[in-house]
Order: structure tokens, then sequence, then C-alpha cells
């Protein structure tokens, strides 16, 4: 019993240290953005983001005033409240910028 606690313990561990470099290894929000918007207009659309690998129902959040595009300043604040919540509860991970 104790063997699978001590191992239970190693195995939460592991899964915080893993998302807290995953975390460090996130590419910047410039990076990320220059990516996505491969039509460069400044803007990342709903199809760029669906072609980037992203939800669709995340673009509405993302997309904060609402103008159908997410800004590079929508991204760096998204993108910031993704790295102050706990890494378990957000559920998705961002893809890397090459994506």
């Amino acid at each position: 019993m104790r063997r699978k606690i001590i191992a239970l313990a190693l195995a939460t561990l592991a899964v915080f240290a893993a998302a807290g470099s995953a975390q460090a290894r996130m590419p910047s929000p410039e990076k990320i953005f220059k990516a996505w918007d491969k039509n460069a207009d400044g803007g990342i659309d709903k199809d760029e983001w669906i072609a980037a690998g992203r939800k669709e129902k995340r673009f509405t959040q993302a997309d904060t005033d609402g103008d159908g595009k997410v800004s590079l300043e929508e991204l760096r604040a998204g993108m910031a409240r993704m790295k102050a919540r706990p890494a378990a509860s957000t559920g998705e991970q961002t893809p890397p910028a090459e994506h």
C-alpha cells in the first residue's frame, strides 16, 4: 500500500513538473501570431485559428473585442490568462508556433 502511495505521489509530481516545463517552453505570442496569421493581415481570423489546430469555441473567447479577428494583444492576454491557470485545469495546450 505504501509503495502505491509513493508511486502515485511521484507520478503527480512528474505531471506538475512536465506542465511547468511545457509552459516554460511555450513559444512567444509574437512567434505564434506570426505563424498563425497566414495572410499577414495583422489578425488571426476564425479559419486561421482552426487551421492552427485550435478549438472553434475558443476563438470567441480569444476575440475579446468581437471584431472577428484575434489581435496580437488579444493573443498575449489570452496566453497570460492561460499561464495563470493551473495546467491541469485547462485541458488544452498551445500547439507549437510552426503549426
